[in-house]
């Protein structure tokens, strides 16, 4: 399986395209980063990432995009420019008809680290060791990208979009507890 990891960002966008290898491995294919100019109009800077997400898609046809889901931070700015990006990556793989799966951070690092707290320097060492790279890759944005691709490898099939909910994993049972904790007004900090 070849998987194409989208860590969605509107000034820098994470992408790498790793493939499975027999034994629960691994293999780099290639990693990047798509960068759109703050000094550009939003619109413009979205089309800089969808022609970046297209020649990814193209290049690398994978079987699926795995893409960081959005969740809610204190800062609405970031996350709107996260949100649209990843909603990019998602348009362009329906329109290629290459299925979709959707990793909370807490997953990703959980899946590459065994630890869903794990700081970027955790996650940048354990995807260098988990793909065999001589050294950690760089930047974050990059190894993030690694991290959600090697994460849906290790998953069930239900984090694809329109999958069984049914198979979710610990993390992700803790994940949608805590979300309707916060929804009921238990989660509050």
């Amino acid at each position: 399986m070849r998987v194409l990891g989208v860590d969605p960002g509107l000034t820098r966008c994470g992408v790498g395209v790793v493939d499975s290898l027999p034994g629960r491995r691994a293999r780099l294919v290639a990693v990047g980063v798509i960068e759109s100019s703050p000094t550009l109009s939003v619109d413009l800077r979205l089309r800089t990432i969808a022609d970046g997400l297209d020649g990814w898609l193209d290049a690398h046809v994978p079987d699926v995009l795995a893409v960081e889901r959005v969740f809610a931070q204190h800062n609405v700015s970031t996350v709107m420019g996260t949100a649209q990006a990843a909603g990019l990556a998602m348009v362009a793989a329906a329109r290629r008809g290459v299925p979709v799966a959707m990793h909370t951070p807490s997953e990703v690092k959980a899946a590459v680290t065994g630890n869903g707290r794990a700081d970027k320097a955790q996650v940048q060492r354990m995807v260098g060791q988990i793909l065999g790279l001589a050294e950690a890759p760089r930047p974050a944005d990059a190894a993030d990208a690694l991290a959600l691709a090697v994460c849906h490898l290790w998953r069930p099939a239900g984090a694809l979009q329109g999958g069984d909910r049914h198979e979710l994993t610990p993390a992700q049972r803790a994940w949608a507890a805590a979300e309707d904790a916060a929804r009921r007004g238990g989660g509050r900090r």
